[in-house]
C-alpha cells in the first residue's frame, strides 16, 4: 500500500524544489523570527482599539473632552479667537487645528466645532458661531467657508492658567508644536455638557447637567470626602438637558449615579388647552429630531390602525428657531385629548429613553464611573492644577524677588555702581566686580546693566520697594497654600462660587416622580408595633401604644377581635421596618417585612396568614363524598409557631450575620442549631428550617450567639438549663438531637434564651393567671438531655405552664422595666410592668398576674422590652389599690 502511495506522489520540478529550499533557508536566517498571523492580527487590533479609545472616541474624566475638542479649544486660544475679539472664519480655525494638532481630516474637526456651537446639543456652549450651524430639525450646518466662530467665555475658563505649567504639554504629531494632554478645566465640563462616542467594543453616553447643582455637590464633597451618592443626589437632582423636557422617575437616575448605567425616560413638554381641543408641545426630548417626530405623528394620523389617532385634525409647527419650539396639534370635537397625548408618548419620539453609559478615561484607562467617582476625578485634577499653578507662581515670584534684591542694592549704592560700570572694560569684568563687591550673581548683574536711567528716580525706587514687599507677601502666601491642603480645597470651593455667579442658571428639565420612586422607608414610620397571630391563622399589626398599661392583676381591655372559637396564638413586638422570619409547625421558614402585614386596631380581626405566606393544606374526609353526605373540606395542616425579628431594612448581608444562629426546639424535646446566614435567601414558597419527626412539631425558635445559654421549659414545670455551645451547627434539613428527657404526658412549651444582663430574670406564667419571677442562677446548668429541675408548681390551682421567657426588671429611668402583654382565651389583653411581679423562689406557686373570669385562661404572653408605659400607679390608685373589678371601663 505504501509503495502505491509513494508512486502516486506528484512530481516536483527541480525549479520548484530550489524555491522551496530558498524559503527554508530564509526562515532560519539570523534576525528573522516566524510569527503566527493570528497573533499579529490580535496584537494589531488591540493597538488599533486602544488608539481609537484613547485618541478619538472617549472623553477624559478631568476636562470632559475628547482630543479633537481639546485641540479645537486650545488652537482657538492660541490664535486669540476669544469672546472679546471678532469672529474668525471657521475654515481658518479648522485649518489651524488640522495643520498643527489633529491630522484626521477637516470634516471631523468642523463637525466638532459645529456641535460645540449648537444650543440644542450643549447645555453650556463652548463656541459662539455666526451663520448656519444646523437646527433641531436635523438640518446640517453650512460649509466652513460660510461660517465664523470664536470661543465662548465659558470655554476660556477651561483654558485658564494653561500658561502656568498647570498641565503636561506633549509634542504634536509632527513634533513641531506642543499641545496639552488635558485642559486645566475650571469647570466640571464632562457632566455639564455630557459626551457621546463609540469606540471599539465600547461606547459612552453621558447626559448634560446643571452648573449650579454640580458646583453645590463639589463643595459638599470637598467638605465631606466620605459623602455618599445618595447624599450627593440631594444636590444633583438629575440630568438637565438643553432642550428641557420632563424626566419620568428618579429610580433610573439613582441607578445611573450609583452604577454608571441607566435608562432615563424623557418626555417632551406638552399641554392640553383649557377647551381640550388642542395639544401644544413646547419642549422635546434631548437628541430628538423634531421634523422626524412630526413626520411620525403625521404617518400615525394617516395610516395607523389605532382609532384614537383619527381624532387629530391638524399638526402645525410654528416654532421660532431652536430655542422657541411650538407645535400645535388640533383635535376633533369628539377626541379625548388625554388619550391622544398618551398615545403620542407611546408611539412617537415625544417620549424617548436616554441610555446613559457613563464611560470615560480615568488617567488613560476607560472606566464606567458613578457620580462620586466623577467628582473625585475632577476634584483631584483641580488639586493638581492649583498645586502646580502655585508652584509656578512661587518660582516666578522668587525669581523676580531675587532680581529686585539686586535692584535695591544697586539703588542704595548707585554712585559706586556707576563708577564700576564706567571703569570696567566689558560686561564680564562688571559681573566679577559686582560679585566681589556686592555679592550679586550673574542674573542680578545682567538686570542692573539693563536698567534704564529713569529707574534711578525717587518714584521708581518706591515702586521697586513696593513690588519687593508685595512679592514677599505673595511668596509667604504661596508657601502657605503648598503646606496647607485645606487652603487648596478652599480655592476649589471659591472657584465653584465664582463660576456659579458667572454662568449659573435655573434647571431646564423637570423631574417627575414615578410610582416606583417612592421608598417605603420614607412613607412607613419605623414605629414599635405588636404582631399577633391567632389559632385560626389571622395576622395583624398594631401600634404598641394601643395597649394601655394597667396595674398587675387587672382584667385588661379587649385586645384582639376574634372569630368564634378562635384563640390568640402568637404575639411579638418589633419595629415596622424589621424583617420577620415565620417558622411553621412543619419546620419550614418564610420571610416578610413587618409593615407589609395588615394594620388594624385592637379589636380588628386582621387577615389570614395565607395571604402572605404559602402554608400547606391537607384534605380531611367528612363522609364518603355522596350527595347525601358532607363533602370533602380543606383544613390547614401547617401553622405558624414562631416569629423572629432579625433586623431592620433589606440589606441582607448585614442582617444575616455569620456569627448568629437559630436555635430550634420541638414538642417532643428535640433541639437543633443552624447558622442564621443559611436563611439569607428565602423564596416565596419558603425553605426547610428543621427536619421534623412524624408525630412531632416545632414549638419555638430563638436567635442565639456564641456563649448564650438556653432553657427548655415543659408544660409540667420542668426546666433544663444548658449552654448552646453544646450543639454544633447543623444544616437546614437536619433533624437535631435530644434536648430534654420528658416524663410521660409532658411536652416542651417554651424555648428560653437566658438573659446575660444583671436585671434579667426568668418569668413563668401558668394557665390560671399566676406567675413566678426567678433568678437564672437558681437553675443549675446541666447537659442537654437531662430531666431538669422544677421551675413552678403545675397543680390544679395553677394549671399547665403556658409561658416562660427572659424579662428585665429595670433599675431606673435609664433602664426601664420590661412590660408583658398577656392575652386570654377570650381575647382579653393586659399590659403590666415586670417590676410589679414579686420575685419568688424556684418551684413556688407564684402570684396572680391576670384576674380571669370563670372558664377563661391565659393563652399567650409576650414581652415588650424596655417600653415606656403610662403611669400605672395612678390607675392603681383610682381603683383604691385593689385588683380592678369587672366593669364597662375595663371591658
Amino acid at each position: 500500500m505504501s509503495d502505491e502511495m509513494n508512486n502516486d506522489k506528484p512530481e516536483v520540478s527541480e525549479e520548484l524544489e530550489s524555491q522551496i529550499e530558498d524559503v527554508q533557508v530564509a526562515e532560519v536566517e539570523p534576525g528573522i523570527s516566524p510569527i503566527r498571523i493570528e497573533d499579529e492580527m490580535e496584537n494589531s487590533f488591540i493597538d488599533y482599539s486602544m488608539s481609537v479609545i484613547v485618541g478619538r472616541a472617549l472623553p477624559d474624566a478631568r476636562d470632559g473632552m475628547k482630543p479633537v475638542h481639546r485641540r479645537c479649544i486650545y488652537s482657538m486660544g492660541e490664535t486669540g479667537t476669544v469672546h472679546s475679539k471678532p469672529h474668525r472664519k471657521s475654515a481658518r480655525v479648522v485649518g489651524d487645528v488640522m495643520g498643527k494638532y489633529h491630522p484626521h481630516g477637516d470634516s471631523a474637526i468642523y463637525e466638532t466645532i459645529v456641535r460645540m456651537a449648537q444650543p440644542f446639543s450643549m447645555r453650556y456652549k463652548l463656541v459662539d458661531g455666526h451663520g448656519n450651524f444646523g437646527s433641531i430639525d436635523g438640518d446640517g450646518a453650512a460649509a466652513a467657508r460660510y461660517t465664523e466662530v470664536r470661543m465662548e467665555r465659558f470655554a476660556e475658563d477651561m483654558l485658564e492658567d494653561l500658561e502656568k505649567d498647570t498641565v503636561d504639554m506633549v509634542p504634536n504629531y509632527d513634533g513641531e508644536e506642543v499641545e496639552p494632554t488635558v485642559l486645566p478645566a475650571k469647570l466640571p465640563n464632562l457632566l455639564l455638557n455630557g459626551s457621546m462616542g463609540i469606540a471599539v467594543g465600547m461606547a459612552t453616553n453621558i447626559p448634560t447637567h446643571n452648573l449650579n447643582e454640580l458646583c453645590d455637590a463639589i463643595v459638599a464633597m470637598v467638605d465631606n470626602p466620605q459623602i455618599t451618592i445618595d447624599e450627593l443626589m440631594q444636590y444633583v437632582k438629575g440630568p438637565d438637558f438643553p432642550t428641557g423636557g420632563i424626566i419620568r422617575g428618579i429610580g433610573p437616575i439613582r441607578d445611573m449615579y450609583r452604577t454608571g448605567r441607566g435608562s432615563i425616560c424623557v418626555r417632551g413638554k406638552a399641554e392640553i388647552t383649557s377647551d381640550g381641543r388642542q395639544i401644544v408641545i413646547t419642549e422635546i426630548p434631548y437628541g430628538v429630531n423634531k421634523s422626524e417626530m412630526l413626520a411620525r405623528m403625521g404617518d400615525l394620523v394617516d395610516n395607523s390602525d389605532i382609532r384614537e389617532f383619527s381624532g387629530i385634525s391638524d399638526i402645525r409647527d410654528i416654532s421660532k428657531g431652536d430655542q422657541d419650539i411650538r407645535v400645535e396639534i388640533d383635535l376633533k370635537k369628539d377626541a379625548v385629548a388625554e388619550v391622544i397625548l398618551n398615545l403620542l408618548y407611546k408611539y412617537t419620539q415625544l417620549q424617548s429613553n436616554f441610555a446613559a453609559n457613563m464611560l470615560a478615561l480615568d488617567h488613560g484607562r476607560p472606566k464606567v464611573m458613578n457620580l462620586k467617582q466623577f467628582f473625585r476625578c475632577f476634584i483631584d485634577h483641580r488639586i493638581e492644577v492649583i498645586t502646580r499653578r502655585t508652584r509656578y507662581l512661587l518660582k516666578k515670584a522668587m525669581e523676580r524677588s531675587h532680581i529686585l534684591e539686586g535692584f535695591r542694592i544697586a539703588i542704595d549704592n548707585i554712585d559706586e555702581v556707576v563708577q564700576i560700570i564706567r571703569s570696567s572694560k566689558d560686561d564680564s569684568e562688571v559681573k566679577i566686580r559686582f560679585r566681589d563687591r556686592f555679592g550679586l550673581d550673574e542674573e542680578q548683574t545682567q538686570a542692573i546693566l539693563e536698567m534704564r536711567l529713569r529707574q534711578l528716580t525717587g518714584l521708581q525706587r518706591e515702586k521697586v520697594e513696593e513690588e519687593y514687599n508685595q512679592l514677599q507677601r505673595d511668596i509667604a502666601h504661596y508657601n502657605d497654600i503648598l503646606s496647607t491642603p485645606q487652603m487648596v480645597l478652599d480655592i476649589i470651593k471659591g472657584d465653584c462660587e465664582e463660576i456659579k455667579g458667572k454662568y449659573g442658571d435655573e434647571r431646564k428639565t423637570v423631574i417627575e416622580f414615578d410610582s416606583g420612586d417612592i421608598d417605603w422607608r420614607e412613607l412607613i414610620p419605623n414605629e414599635p408595633c405588636v404582631i399577633t397571630i391567632t389559632d385560626g391563622g389571622y395576622v395583624k399589626r398594631c401600634a404598641l401604644d394601643l395597649y394601655a398599661a394597667q396595674a398587675r392583676g387587672g382584667k385588661g381591655h379587649q385586645g384582639v377581635g376574634l372569630k368564634v372559637d378562635d384563640l390568640v396564638k402568637l404575639v411579638i413586638t418589633c419595629k415596622a421596618h424589621d424583617n420577620l422570619l415565620f417558622f411553621t409547625s412543619h419546620g419550614r421558614v418564610f420571610t416578610e417585612l413587618a409593615w407589609r402585614l395588615p394594620e388594624g386596631g385592637r379589636t380588628n380581626v386582621g387577615k389570614h396568614i395565607k395571604n402572605f405566606i404559602q402554608l400547606r393544606e391537607r384534605v380531611v374526609e367528612e363522609g364518603s363524598g355522596n350527595a347525601n353526605e358532607a363533602p370533602k373540606v380543606l383544613v390547614p395542616e401547617e401553622t405558624v409557631v414562631g416569629i423572629i425579628s432579625v433586623g431592620e431594612g433589606e440589606a441582607k448581608d448585614e442582617i444575616f450575620d455569620e456569627s448568629k444562629s437559630i436555635f430550634f426546639a420541638t414538642y417532643n424535646g428535640v433541639i437543633k442549631k443552624t447558622y442564621l446566614s443559611l436563611f439569607r435567601n428565602i423564596n416565596k414558597n419558603g425553605i426547610k428550617a428543621i427536619n421534623i419527626d412524624e408525630g412531632d412539631t416545632l414549638i419555638g425558635a430563638e436567635l442565639v450567639e456564641s456563649k448564650n445559654e438556653v432553657m427548655l421549659v415543659t408544660a409540667n414545670g420542668q426546666a433544663v438549663h444548658f449552654n448552646e455551645d453544646e450543639l454544633r451547627s447543623l444544616s437546614r434539613d437536619a433533624r437535631g438531637v435530644k434536648g430534654i428527657n420528658l416524663r410521660d404526658g409532658d411536652n416542651v412549651v417554651s424555648l428560653v434564651k437566658v438573659g446575660a444582663e444583671e436585671d434579667a430574670k426568668l418569668l413563668l406564667i401558668v394557665e390560671n393567671g399566676y406567675g413566678v419571677l426567678t433568678r437564672f442562677d437558681a437553675y443549675p446548668i446541666h447537659h442537654r438531655g437531662s430531666s431538669g429541675v422544677r421551675s413552678i408548681v403545675a397543680d390544679e390551682r395553677n394549671g399547665k405552664v403556658v409561658f416562660a421567657g427572659t424579662v428585665h426588671v429595670g433599675n431606673g429611668s435609664d433602664n426601664p422595666s420590661d412590660t408583658i402583654i398577656a392575652m386570654t382565651a377570650s381575647g382579653k389583653t393586659i399590659r403590666t410592668k415586670v417590676s410589679e411581679i414579686r420575685e419568688c423562689n424556684r418551684g413556688a406557686k407564684g402570684v396572680r398576674v391576670v384576674n380571669l373570669r370563670d372558664g377563661d385562661s391565659v393563652k399567650v404572653v409576650e414581652v415588650a422590652q424596655g417600653e415606656a408605659v403610662e403611669d400605672i400607679q395612678a390607675e392603681a390608685a383610682a381603683s383604691g389599690g385593689a385588683e380592678p373589678q369587672e366593669s364597662a371601663d375595663n371591658e
